[in-house]
This record gives structure tokens, sequence and C-alpha cells, in this order.
């Protein structure tokens, strides 16, 4: 079973189900008042539109930045399935601030707290994959995650991490020295 770790920027997404709520609504009322067929196929049309953007966001909304499972912590930062990083390659969390790549001209300088994974030096396949860049980054060992796109990013959030962090990575080594001993 998946554990969450890292959730999305719920308010956010919320925030961009109003416009698809009201293209709902304007699709429904277009569709009752409608006389012709061919404001009925719009009205059609567009509700399929809300109905597909409604699935979309829905999605997101439930789709974690960062979960746990069998061993394998899961970035999920590009389209498609996460990125699953074996669990001792994982070394701790921290807080930093960066650009929080808001579309925009005026929104270019916007800053956002970031959380960074970073992932051990000796494990140098894991140091580059290729994210969205709009979620975050992935360089030198060092995964970005833009707080934009996440759950407010506190030291309560940070420290919940890291500590899940050490107990599964220490009750994964416990099993492991078990196993070797029987």
């Amino acid at each position: 079973m998946t554990e969450v770790w890292l959730h999305p920027n719920r308010r956010v997404l919320l925030l961009a189900a109003v416009p698809v709520g009201l293209l709902a609504g304007v699709s429904l009322a277009l569709l009752s008042l409608a006389t012709t067929a061919g404001w009925r196929i719009a009205a059609w049309l567009l509700l399929s539109i809300a109905v597909l953007l409604t699935f979309g966001l829905l999605q997101q909304l439930l789709r974690p930045r960062i979960a746990y499972r069998e061993g394998k912590v899961l970035f999920y930062l590009k389209s498609g399935g996460p990125i699953a990083v074996p669990l001792p390659v994982v070394e701790a969390f921290f807080l930093s601030q960066g650009p929080a790549h808001l579309p925009g001209s005026r929104n270019r300088a916007a800053e956002t707290m970031n959380l960074v994974a970073r992932l051990s030096q000796r494990e140098s396949q894991w140091a580059h994959r290729k994210v969205k860049p709009s979620l975050g980054s992935w360089c030198d060992g060092y995964v970005t995650i833009r707080g934009t796109w996440c759950e407010p990013l506190t030291t309560d959030v940070l420290r919940r991490l890291n500590r899940r962090l050490g107990e599964v990575s220490r009750a994964q080594q416990a099993a492991a020295q078990e196993e070797q001993t029987t």
C-alpha cells in the first residue's frame, strides 16, 4: 500500500476547479436553453470538456508529490508514473527557497519555499532525472519540489518527512539484519 508523505497543493487545485465548474454550469444552461441542434452540440462539447478537466483535476488532487511503497520513495514530478528511488538512496529532506515558476511575466521574480531531497552521492545513477520544470528539478543528486505545487511547507512538515524517512529506513535495516541471521 502506498503511504503519502507529501500532498499536492489542494488549494490551487480547488481554485482551478472554479472555472471548470463555471464552464459546466454554462454548458448545462446552454443545453437546457438550446433550441437548435447546433447549440445542443456546442453545449455537449462544452460539457464534455468540463468533465475531462474535472477528471484531470481530480487525478492531480489525488496524486501525491512524495509517497512511499515497498522500500521505494516515489517522486511524482512528471507525467505518468512516479520516479521510484530505493529508500537507502534518499538521505534527508530540507527546505530551501527558489523561483516559483508561475505563469505570466509579472510572476517571473516570485519565489516560493521548496522542499529538497538529498540523494546519496555514491548512487550516481540517481543524480539526474528529467522532471516537469514547474513541479521541480532533479540535478546533482538533489530533488527540488516547488512549494507552489505541494502542501504548505513548514518546519513541522519537514520534521514529519525526516522522521518518517528515518523510521522506514531503520525498519528496513532491521528486517535486512533479521533476514541475514535466519
